[in-house]
């Protein structure tokens, strides 16, 4: 049997869901970029997207819930400087591509037109991070009520204490075609699902809860016996621990942040300062800072979405461009900044394959992928050693930061009192306070365990959603502030 190169794949698939149907073909969308063209244009795009998703919920040991829906639309976009012109439609056809096209050429001021000027076709070079499969045909419906009903049953019998479980499992099958004015066409074919569980224990009338799960660009298979068990115990033993947690003590503090899904404050605190739009209009902590020493020696800080299945990679980003492995922060010294291609060309740079966008409906903004800090040379058993007083933070709730200051708030779902070394007894409602760039300074002790995050990680940003990843390796923050119930 004779295979396609994974890109042409890909394009096909597009072509079959997204133009095929329709009547269109790859003259028509040249056609209505044409009509863009018309005027002088920086920049011009045709996004197409289909979208099915599904997703089943489980509480009170029955499956309540089960969802199912289809979503598809083209989204056209001009950009001339800084402005950008934008209209979408979820009807897919000739007539609609063209009006649209029309609508948003109108954004020229200078209104300069001419002969329209013929682009060769170029298909947008790609990796094949991972399959182009339906998730949702994975596993038939019975099975995935199957799947729920065995999280609530063992989590059930993991403790007498355990009171409630509720479990989801959720599934999309992506697919994305991009076409721009310079003739490049690229699509994708993007998988994602994810399963999730949260524990609710009860002890002497006192409640507490505890949370696990994960996903990815695959297919549910995945959550075998073994993953299921993982999860499992991790949101058991998370309920248990905070039915015996204290007040978290307040004050100035040495903070130890566990491994993996702790980069959420990284993520907050410090990747949504390092994009590129933020950085341009000059209102990050980070601004023209390039060059300049941001973090203490040792702290390399990435943003890769060439991660094979991870929840944040991406074969192409949404405007065409291939994704990257981004080094952001090397040695404490600041490199660079996520870029897409408008914000990329006003900096005079290379875009780094982070133009994203929520749906068809939406405009790229530069975002995170994969997040994450590379692993330092410290055993992390060393680093809660080195605790005199102070607090081990091994799991994170909501935060916010506020981009201009730098300034961030976290809370902590799960955390420890340390005292010389030994890990005394849990705590709760510990909030995490600081400054980003000045808790990047303040970095003491890195880890040798670096690891992401499980798959659960979904970023905000002007309205808009996207999954993402993070990680990082236990680290000791000295000096952050910490605000307690005791």
């Amino acid at each position: 049997m004779i295979s396609r190169e994974p890109t042409l794949e890909r394009l096909a698939i597009a072509k079959s869901l997204l133009l095929t149907p329709f009547g269109l073909d790859e003259s028509d969308l040249a056609r209505a970029l044409s009509e863009i063209r018309v005027h002088k244009m920086d920049e011009a795009d045709l996004y197409f997207q289909y979208t099915r998703s599904e997703g089943w919920s489980l509480e009170e040991g029955i499956v309540k819930t089960g969802s199912f829906s289809i979503d598809q639309g083209v989204g056209v976009r001009a950009v001339c400087g800084e402005k950008t012109a934008f209209a979408y439609s979820d009807d897919i056809s000739e007539a609609s591509l063209l009006d649209a096209a029309r609508t948003v050429r109108a954004i020229s001021t200078s209104a300069q037109t001419g002969r329209v000027r013929v682009v060769a076709k170029k298909i947008a070079a790609s990796r094949s991070l991972y399959g182009g499969l339906d998730p949702i045909a994975t596993l038939d419906s019975t099975a995935k009520v199957k799947l729920l009903e065995k999280v609530e049953q063992q989590a059930r019998a993991k403790d007498p204490r355990v009171a409630q479980v509720m479990a989801g499992l959720a599934s999309e099958y992506d697919v994305v075609l991009v076409a721009r004015a310079d003739g490049t066409i690229a699509a994708d074919v993007r998988p994602l699902v994810r399963l999730s569980l949260t524990v609710i224990a009860e002890q002497k009338g006192r409640r507490e809860m505890g949370s696990a799960g994960g996903g990815g660009r695959f297919g549910l298979a995945y959550f075998d016996e073994a993953i299921i068990t993982q999860y499992v115990d991790e949101a058991v033993k998370a309920a248990l621990t905070n039915l015996e947690a204290r007040a978290a003590p307040a004050g100035e503090m040495t903070v130890v942040l566990g491994p993996g899904w702790p980069g959420i404050l990284l993520h907050e605190a410090i990747g949504h300062g390092l994009e590129g739009d933020f950085n341009r209009k000059g209102s990050s902590a980070f601004a023209g800072r390039v060059g300049q020493r941001v973090a203490a020696k040792g702290v390399t800080v990435l943003d890769d979405g060439t991660l094979s299945q991870r929840r944040g990679s991406l074969n192409v980003d949404d405007e065409g461009n291939t994704s990257q492995r981004n080094v952001l922060i090397e040695d404490g010294i600041l490199k660079g900044y996520i870029q897409d291609a408008m914000n990329a060309r006003l900096m005079g740079v290379a875009p780094t394959g982070n133009g994203r966008r929520e749906s068809y409906a939406s405009i790229p903004l530069p975002r995170m992928t994969n997040t994450y800090m590379l692993a330092g040379d410290k055993a992390p058993e060393e680093i809660v050693a080195s605790i005199k007083k102070g607090l081990y933070a091994t799991n994170f709730g909501g935060g916010q930061v506020d981009i201009t200051s730098g300034k961030f708030v976290f809370s902590a779902s799960e955390a420890f009192w340390v005292e010389n070394g030994k890990i005394l007894y849990p705590v709760k409602g510990a909030t995490i306070v600081g400054n980003g760039p000045e808790a990047l300074k303040r970095v003491s002790m890195i880890g040798n365990d670096m690891k992401l995050d499980s798959g659960v990680g979904t970023c905000g940003k002007e309205g808009q959603s996207v999954p993402v990843g993070v990680g990082q390796p236990t680290l000791r923050i000295d000096g952050l502030t910490v605000g307690g119930t005791a």
